[in-house]
């Protein structure tokens, strides 16, 4: 399987568990677009210096070929994947804990 079907399975995935079973509405928050902001401006410095001085190198066999800040644009949805999940199941966890509190239950 290719780079690109897999980050496209990854960010897939993720989107299929929020809207399947987390629910958080994590997507319709603002605080998520900004925090996200924050990640991918680092994550896109970290990228550019990583394949821009060819310390990580990725075959053009399994990429599409875009790329953004020298890196290519799998790793964003790679990115958006594992960024977006822990927020996800955090939002999540933190509902479910306040749900116990407010109920009494252990």
């Amino acid at each position: 399987m290719t780079y690109t079907a897999l980050a496209l399975a990854a960010m897939v995935a993720a989107l299929l568990i929020e809207f399947l079973v987390l629910k958080t509405g994590l997507l319709r928050q603002l605080r998520f677009y900004l925090a996200y902001g924050i990640v991918v401006f680092f994550q896109l410095i970290t990228n550019g210096y990583l394949t821009g001085r060819e310390i990580v190198l990725y075959d053009p066999g399994v990429i599409i070929g875009i790329r953004i800040a020298y890196a290519p644009i799998e790793d964003l949805l790679f990115g958006f994947s594992l960024v977006f999940m822990t927020m996800a199941v955090w939002i999540k966890i933190g509902m479910t804990d306040r749900a116990k509190n407010s109920t009494g239950k252990e």
